[in-house]
């Protein structure tokens, strides 16, 4: 498939929105941002917004893609679809409506799981009331330093069948999480140029916190200078647990009011 993805714990992407700005310490090494402003440079139509005039030639200024609304019903085979890894769904610039209309494809398509992704947690928790939340989405917000850890409070508040968290790119130790009602968790550095260094002792306590707590867990990578320059190897093995592509608690039936 031309949309397939290069995330390990993904199939497909789904962009109906692009671009974002930085909301913590986790944006500052975005790959989003410097994928943009490759394709802005490529002449890609999705990508010629700047947004914020001090952001000129990133083409990463937040547009919604209407077009884009329908491309999961033409997909027939079942996929594992990561909505917005080139943005945030939940960014304040995206209209409640518009959210809706996204969460109304995924009801409408329960032949694929969706996972979505967002730094923007106290939003997701003032809009999750007015959302469906079939059994095939699962919900996660990154937590990337304990600055960060309020995020899965308010996860922890949203009625989705899966809930998880990203703590990538892990720049700080992230000890005594509360994960309690959190299914599932994923750890990694950070690549590109510049990329702040994963210390193994932080993701190993990540990895023992998560079996203490039936969370499972997946290392995606150590990150450096490409996403792949360190390896995915945790104290000799890899770490791909995921989820059961499965209601794990009751969740609000799709079309309830």
């Amino acid at each position: 498939m031309a949309d397939r993805s290069g995330i390990e714990w993904t199939e497909t992407t789904w962009n109906p929105t692009t671009g974002c700005d930085r909301v913590s310490t986790g944006c500052d090494n975005c790959y989003a941002l410097t994928l943009a402003k490759r394709l802005k440079a490529m002449g890609s139509p999705r990508y010629q917004n700047d947004g914020d005039p001090r952001h000129s030639g990133l083409g990463f200024g937040l547009t919604l893609h209407h077009d884009v609304l329908e491309r999961p019903r033409r997909w027939r085979r079942p996929r594992l679809v990561f909505v917005n890894s080139m943005s945030d769904l939940f960014h304040p610039q995206v209209p409640a409506e518009f959210i809706v209309e996204v969460f109304e494809v995924m009801v409408d398509t329960p032949r694929h799981t969706y996972q979505i992704l967002t730094k923007r947690s106290k939003r997701l928790s003032q809009l999750a009331d007015a959302l469906p939340w079939p059994s095939n989405v699962w919900m996660g917000v990154t937590v990337e330093t304990p600055a960060y850890a309020f995020r899965i409070d308010h996860l922890r508040n949203v009625p989705a069948a899966v809930r998880f968290v990203s703590a990538e790119p892990l720049i700080e130790p992230l000890p005594g999480l509360d994960l309690d009602g959190i299914d599932w968790l994923i750890a990694g550095g950070e690549s590109g140029l510049g990329a702040r260094s994963l210390q193994g002792d932080w993701a190993a306590d990540l990895r023992d916190q998560c079996a203490r707590s039936d969370t499972a867990f997946f290392f995606k990578q150590w990150g450096g200078r490409t996403p792949k320059a360190g390896g995915r190897l945790l104290e000799g093995r890899t770490h791909d647990d995921m989820p059961p592509r499965a209601v794990l608690r009751p969740s609000r039936n799709a079309r309830a009011s």
